[in-house]
């Protein structure tokens, strides 16, 4: 948990605004592609990933806020790739909701 203190401590976090690359997920968990368990999913993608990519488990799309709630008791992020049906999205970063 330490190292994960430490990488949420150095992420950038983005305003809510500012996701370009498709809705603000509400992600399970948020971890390394070098995770036990992210690397895990990815190998059987057969998706190879620097080791320090921020991933996204279990991730669903979050509506906009005052649409639909908008709430995310877990890790609201924003990722570049949310292809992989709410396995894993990849290249979060945290969002401020």
């Amino acid at each position: 948990t330490l190292a994960l203190a430490t990488l949420a401590a150095a992420t950038p976090t983005r305003r809510q605004g500012d996701c370009t690359t498709g809705p603000i997920q509400c992600c399970a968990t948020t971890t390394t592609a070098s995770n036990a368990s992210a690397a895990s999913i990815l190998g059987l993608l057969g998706i190879i990933l620097d080791p320090d990519t921020i991933v996204g488990l279990s991730c669903s799309p979050i509506s906009a806020i005052g649409v639909g709630g908008g709430e995310c008791s877990a890790s609201p992020v924003c990722c570049t790739d949310n292809s992989h049906d709410n396995l894993i999205s990849i290249g979060c970063v945290p969002v401020s909701l």
